[in-house]
């Protein structure tokens, strides 16, 4: 069954092309560990909700802006075994740490889910 890690996450805009920098080494690093999708997606029809919204799930600040993304693997197994090895990874070592990250760490929202529905 397929498994997906899925991300949100507020980054401000004048560091998009750093988070861009280091989303494509991510991916690369995941990519070649075994993931076989990742994918980063920036808002553009991403408004506030009367109740809950992506906005307001990472506390949006006027100057930022919401990414979304996902990395899919074959199974929770698999990504297991494939995120093991993206953490021993030297070469995420410096972007793992919070004073390095392009956005604030603390208002990310991420979780693994598994397989509902896939018409794909």
């Amino acid at each position: 069954m397929k498994y997906v890690d899925g991300f949100v996450v507020p980054v401000p805009k004048k560091a998009l092309a750093e988070y861009k920098k280091m989303a494509r080494l991510a991916g690369k690093v995941w990519r070649e560990h075994g993931a076989l999708n990742y994918e980063e997606f920036v808002a553009d029809d991403v408004k506030p909700g009367k109740w809950t919204s992506f906005p307001q799930a990472v506390k949006l600040k006027p100057n930022e802006t919401v990414i979304f993304s996902f990395v899919s693997y074959k199974s929770r197994a698999h990504r297991d075994r494939v995120v093991a090895k993206v953490m021993k990874d030297p070469r995420l070592a410096k972007m793992m740490s919070p004073q390095s990250m392009p956005f604030d760490g603390k208002r990310m929202i991420y979780g693994g889910f598994k397989t509902l529905v896939s018409l794909g």
